[in-house]
């Protein structure tokens, strides 16, 4: 099993990216898929996630930028980021599970992939 975030690079404020969460070995269709975040000195945050029906939910620091959507046909998940603003910088990973409970908890997760450095320049 193994997840792969890309798509992090450097970005103007009020810009936009587009993360990927390529996953091999596990069916997205089986599995939910978060995002999540962690910028340096600061604790790992939820993002948003996407269940394996496609419902889709977000920390509200996010809602209204951000949009999850995945392509079950090639088993990548997406994280859309606009209006990206400095406080956005982070680490961004994608993790997936089966495990029941909230989907903005790690513990819902079993597997975490390798994440994707975020930087927005003011």
């Amino acid at each position: 099993v193994q997840l792969q975030a890309s798509g992090g690079g450097l970005v103007q404020r009020g810009g936009s990216l587009r993360l990927a969460c390529a996953a091999v070995g596990l069916p997205l269709t089986a599995y939910h898929l978060g995002w999540f975040r962690q910028a340096p000195g600061k604790e790992r945050k939820f993002v948003g996630a996407i269940d394996r029906y496609g419902d889709t939910t977000y920390d509200d620091s996010v809602k209204d930028r951000f949009t999850i959507s995945k392509d079950n046909a090639i088993n990548t998940a997406f994280l859309q980021m606009n209006s990206l603003e400095p406080e956005d910088s982070a680490v961004y990973w994608c993790a997936a599970g089966r495990r029941g409970g909230t989907l903005s908890s790690m513990a819902r997760y079993d597997f975490i992939g390798r994440g994707t450095q975020v930087t927005v320049s003011s």
